[in-house]
């Protein structure tokens, strides 16, 4: 495995500490909202989402920009994958124990995830 694909699990960071890292970073970059929902008892394949939201596209291209920068600086930990920043009306970071969800206000009302996952405990987190 190469340096530029490290993992949270390479480093040794727990869930918790993804998971937290990654929300002060979305705070950093202003993002608003900002909740984490706890899904490690009804999904197999992570343990938290972490959701926020920028007021433009431009600040959802910024805050994930502030996610990736934090946690491969500080880190050595990149996303095994990215989707939708080429509209970054919403863009998905996935760092496998924790994804990334990040909304212009219009796209998180619409994919209206707390709501889906209405049953998980959650709790605000950043700043």
């Amino acid at each position: 495995m190469t340096e530029n694909a490290l993992t949270a699990q390479d480093q040794q960071l727990t869930p918790e500490e993804v998971a937290a890292a990654i929300a002060q970073y979305a705070s950093e970059g202003k993002a608003i909202d900002l909740v984490e929902l706890h899904v490690r008892e009804v999904l197999g394949y992570t343990d938290y989402f972490i959701v926020a939201t920028g007021n433009t596209e431009r600040q959802v291209k910024a805050i994930h920009d502030r996610i990736h920068r934090g946690m491969k600086d500080d880190h050595g930990v990149l996303p095994r994958r990215v989707e939708g920043l080429t509209e970054s009306k919403w863009a998905l970071m996935d760092y496998l124990d924790v994804v990334v969800h990040i909304f212009t206000p219009e796209a998180r009302e619409y994919y209206r995830l707390e709501q889906l996952w209405g049953e998980v405990p959650k709790r605000s987190v950043g700043d």
